[in-house]
């Protein structure tokens, strides 16, 4: 039975989608920008940089069929990957934080979490990522990789401590050249095992049993 928050969830998300689709324009400016220099973060202020529905879609399941509850996301942006896992933890009664290095598009964020009524499964934390999440002590069910790739590396081994024999990395952008970079180290070694997803866009890694 679809809920009228569900409805509210998926309304919000039709909207960004929407949205969304002027994000070619604004990765094409910020790129013009960055050509004299390296790109930083802050030249994608305002672009999405989301998921895909598909993808979406699958990270619901994914939340639904293990009970995942304690979500760790890196890259919130405006919020399209986080009220998909939204609707994961409405079904297993979990929580979600979910951190933004740019101040605007945290607070963006937090109005479209309002607005799905989701705001009370959400702990936005806004900063660089190795500092907000810094102090996590608690065990971690998913791991969402979806911000900057030159720090997957070091938030990972920051966080490895709180993962457990059933905790799930999802790394997004995994055929980016830093990505890759990231994940050679990982499959190097024998503890972790590495699943590629939707053609190579995406890698699970999981800790071997």
């Amino acid at each position: 039975m679809i809920t009228s928050q569900e409805n509210q969830i998926t309304a919000t998300l039709n909207e960004l989608f929407e949205d969304s689709k002027f994000d070619m324009l604004k990765m094409m400016k910020g790129a013009a920008n960055s050509i004299f220099k390296s790109m930083q973060p802050t030249d994608f202020k305002d672009v999405y940089l989301s998921i895909t529905r598909e993808q979406g879609k699958d990270l619901k399941w994914l939340i639904k069929e293990n009970n995942i509850k304690n979500i760790v996301e890196f890259g919130t942006s405006f919020g399209i990957s986080t009220l998909f896992l939204a609707q994961g933890v409405l079904e297993t009664q979990g929580h979600i934080i979910t951190t933004e290095l740019i101040e605007s598009k945290a607070q963006k964020a937090i109005e479209n979490f309002k607005k799905a009524r989701v705001i009370d499964l959400i702990d936005v934390r806004i900063g660089d990522a190795m500092v907000t999440l810094k102090n996590h002590d608690k065990p971690i069910d998913l791991l969402l990789l979806d911000g900057w790739k030159d720090l997957y590396l070091p938030l990972f081994q920051m966080l490895e401590p709180n993962f457990h024999t059933n905790t799930i990395i999802y790394v997004d952008n995994a055929e980016m050249t830093e990505t890759k970079a990231f994940l050679n180290t990982i499959g190097q070694n024998k503890k972790y095992h590495l699943q590629p997803q939707l053609g190579g866009k995406v890698v699970f890694i999981t800790i071997k049993k």
